[in-house]
């Protein structure tokens, strides 16, 4: 059992840290010699373990000068183990988890987002380094635009299908959230269901540029905090396993040293958001898959729980993208608005 806990919790920070400082060697290589690589990555944690120890991912490593001895790290990892007790495991307090999971009342209120305005000009979008739909890495410039400081909440949300009259989300009895989870983000809302609530709002949803710049800055960083993973900053399924917790939602704004560059929090993590944009390839973007085109919509950010079933990848990186029919709902899936400066 020692051995199995150790083993989520080194493919937890597999997942977090260890892979993404190896990255930027691994793009020297070839791109087709990196398909073992990006299949791997794109596996649950503990199947990441798996294959990062196997004999053939080690010999692969040594051949590219990679990291090979993870001792150091496992060692650190026991140690967080045993400094955190089973009670502050069971109630969500140990190491990485000391923000609060419920508020008994609002601290965001039941009134539309505060806006943060993301001011005009450039910023680096995309990566040369992951997944083939998350490049090439390049330059984009936008006007001026207001951007939700928080993901959308249940009770804001209740407020839109209370004025509305529109159908509640699942997870809502008797047209409310769960106790205790007004500040939480609403989920179990479509594409459609989001745009709704955004145009309610004097809002837009915002399209998937406008997301990211919003997330990263200008500096072309990999997390809204900078560029190394933080198990601390963001609500995220490597923060759940290090905790031995099956994982949730957490109140939007928690994570106080994770915002983004322009002050924006749960940037990644907490749910996947939204975008209004279609699932299209970027500019000089050469991969070809029927996926593409007006079919499904962006989503970004990446939440508590990694889509491991449909081999999606690490989320947590801002450049990271996923895409789905427009009428997809389900427990990790929320969103944010945008508005154009000229309206603020």
């Amino acid at each position: 059992m020692r051995w199995l806990q150790g083993s989520v919790l080194l493919g937890a920070l597999l997942a977090a840290g260890i892979c993404w400082a190896a990255e930027e060697r691994i793009v020297r290589f070839h791109h087709e010699d990196m398909t073992g690589c990006v299949a791997c990555h794109q596996e649950g944690n503990a199947e990441l373990f798996r294959k990062a120890t196997s004999t053939a991912c080690l010999e692969c490593h040594r051949q590219k000068g990679l990291k090979t001895d993870f001792s150091a790290e496992l060692k650190q990892l026991e140690s967080t183990i045993q400094t955190a007790k089973p009670r502050q495991r069971a109630e969500g307090q140990g190491p990485g988890m000391s923000v609060p999971m419920y508020y008994e009342e609002s601290r965001i209120g039941g009134e539309p987002n505060e806006m943060i305005l993301i001011p005009a000009g450039s910023f680096i979008r995309g990566t040369d380094y992951r997944l083939p739909d998350e490049g090439p890495r390049h330059q984009v410039t936008l006007p001026a635009y207001w951007m939700d400081k928080y993901e959308v909440t249940n009770l804001q949300y209740k407020q839109f299908i209370d004025a509305t009259g529109r159908r509640s989300p699942s997870h809502f009895r008797n047209r409310t959230f769960p106790a205790g989870k007004a500040d939480h983000p609403v989920t179990h809302v479509s594409w459609h269901d989001a745009q709704a609530y955004c145009e309610w709002a004097g809002k837009r949803l915002p399209d998937d540029k406008e997301w990211e710049k919003a997330a990263r800055g200008t500096d072309g960083r990999t997390f809204p905090w900078g560029s190394e993973f933080s198990i601390d900053k963001a609500n995220t399924p490597v923060r759940w396993a290090a905790m031995y917790l099956q994982g949730d939602t957490t109140p939007v704004g928690a994570f106080e040293g994770g915002k983004s560059p322009y002050g924006l929090y749960d940037m990644t993590g907490n749910v996947w958001e939204w975008t209004a944009s279609w699932y299209l390839p970027y500019p000089g973007n050469q991969r070809v898959t029927e996926n593409y085109g007006e079919k499904y919509k962006v989503l970004k950010g990446g939440s508590w729980w990694d889509c491991s079933f449909y081999k999606c990848g690490i989320s947590a990186p801002v450049f990271n993208r996923s895409f789905f029919n427009p009428r997809t709902k389900n427990d990790s899936f929320g969103f944010r608005c945008a508005k154009d400066a000229e309206q603020g």
